[in-house]
């Protein structure tokens, strides 16, 4: 890695008075997950996305809640736990220079690093929420019911529970859309960390920050935010995460 561009990361996180991280796939392939897009991904290779539109789950949730469970089988497989990366942001925003993570993934695992202000664009697959009451609750206990033959699994009040994630054919929530548009915009040194920034609105969080503030660019493969970034590290998450809070420890 670039030791000069390590330490002008370290510099405009360290002077600034708000920070924001936008997060995507390649923070959570690194732990084991896979992605779901691009040459090693999972739609099209092994689930149809049709199978998880909003109009299957309104049409037949009990077929959905089966692949549901094929898919988090895939998605989330044994033993996955935070990376050197989750740790890494979870320190920079313990120690006060981080103000917030805005994350494409669905998979909590900024949550249980121990990020406590995590904006979940897509929602969170460990979460079911009630079509009904609206109320939220651990989707394990969901998936063990629908496993044990719950098709689809319910509420306590009737009625059917859905994944709290963003179905094909869904919106993003609007309260996590603004905020993280309102963090792009205070930020003034905002991180674009292993995101391939090819599916917006997330992908244009970048250029909302670049244009008061400074970006920088974190992933292996280019992305298009590279031309508008002040400092690009071609790097992998899990050694360039790690070397940017260790100096600002050291600053």
């Amino acid at each position: 890695m670039n030791e000069r561009a390590l330490s002008r990361v370290a510099e405009l996180l360290e002077s600034a008075e708000t920070a924001g991280v936008l997060t995507g796939a390649g923070v959570s392939t690194a732990s084991g997950i896979p992605s779901f897009r691009g040459d090693d991904g999972i739609w099209g290779a092994e689930f149809d996305p049709q199978d998880f539109h909003r109009r299957r789950f309104e049409r037949d949730p009990a077929g959905f809640w089966s692949d549901r469970l094929d898919l988090h089988d895939a998605m989330r497989p044994d033993g996955v736990e935070p990376n050197a990366a989750h740790r890494a942001l979870a320190t920079l925003e313990d120690t006060g220079v981080l103000n917030g993570v805005v994350t494409q993934n669905t998979d909590g695992l900024h949550q249980d690093a121990g990020s406590e202000r995590v904006i979940e664009l897509h929602g969170n697959a460990e979460r079911v929420a009630c079509e009904d009451c609206g109320r939220r609750s651990d989707a394990a206990d969901a998936r063990r019911r629908a496993a044990d033959g719950e098709l689809p699994p319910t509420c306590e009040c009737g009625g059917v529970l859905k994944p709290d994630v963003v179905l094909f054919g869904e919106q993003l929530p609007q309260k996590a859309l603004h905020d993280a548009r309102d963090l792009a915009e205070r930020s003034d040194a905002f991180l674009a960390v292993g995101s391939s920034l090819t599916v917006d609105p997330a992908a244009s969080l970048p250029a909302t920050a670049a244009r008061d503030g400074s970006l920088v660019v974190v992933n292996l493969e280019e992305m298009r935010a590279d031309d508008r970034a002040d400092v690009v590290l071609r790097a992998d998450v899990t050694d360039a995460l790690p070397a940017i809070a260790e100096r600002v420890h050291e600053a």
